[in-house]
Order: C-alpha cells, then structure tokens, then sequence
C-alpha cells in the first residue's frame, strides 16, 4: 500500500506560481511512477506531468511542458510539482498518483497506469 498526501495548493492571480507537494508514504517500491494529474469542473481528469523515480526521467503533457516541472525529494520521500506562469486555465483540483512503469510513448499521463491515488488540493487562478 502507498499512501499519497497533497499539500501546497492555494489561489494566485495570473502569471504567479505555486508548488505542490506529495508526500509518500508506505510500501513505495513497486510503485515507481508518480504522477499529477488535475480536474476542473465540467471536465475529464488530465494527466499533467509524470516523474519515473528510479532515475528521474520526466513527462509533461504539452498544456503545461514549459511551465511546470516535476522533481523530488529523495531523502523525505516527496514529489513536488512547480507551477509558473500560471492562467485561470490551470485552475482545477491537483491529484497525486502513484503506479508501476508502463513502457508505452504517453507514460505517466493516463489514469489507468495508477493504483494509489492522493486525496487532491485546489489551484485557483485569478485572472
């Protein structure tokens, strides 16, 4: 079992910037993925960015490639999520995940590659 605890959501006005964190904790060696996805209203879940622990390749979906980077915290296992530039757009709930490598061109960024999911946090862009 993995546990996932989101934190460092909030509100910005436009072209501000947010970090989120996800902590981890449990049995998190089979789970060497870790994802974050987000979910406005009206709307399907989006994978946004994915980070492959074992050595650190990344994926971004191309809404956010540019602006957002994903990294870790080895040492106090965390993932963190930076945002910059952000616009009303990127307003939604964020959602950690965390899942098994999938070698396929889109890792990371699809729901069904992910058992344990966190519990989400709001990002609110003011325009």
């Amino acid at each position: 079992q993995v546990q996932l605890v989101e934190s460092g959501g909030g509100s910005v006005q436009a072209g501000g910037s947010l970090r989120l964190s996800c902590a981890l904790s449990g049995t998190t060696y089979s789970a060497n993925v870790i994802g974050w996805f987000r979910q406005a209203p009206g709307k399907e879940r989006e994978g946004v960015a994915a980070l492959y622990t074992g050595h650190g390749s990344t994926n971004y979906a191309d809404s956010v490639r540019g602006r957002f980077t994903i990294s870790q915290n080895n040492a106090k296992p965390t993932v963190f999520l930076q945002m910059n530039n952000l616009s009303p757009e990127d307003s939604a709930v964020y959602y950690c995940a965390a899942g098994p490598l999938q070698l396929r061109p889109d890792w990371g960024l699809t729901e069904d590659e992910y058992q344990y999911w966190g519990q989400g946090t709001q990002v609110t862009v003011s325009s």
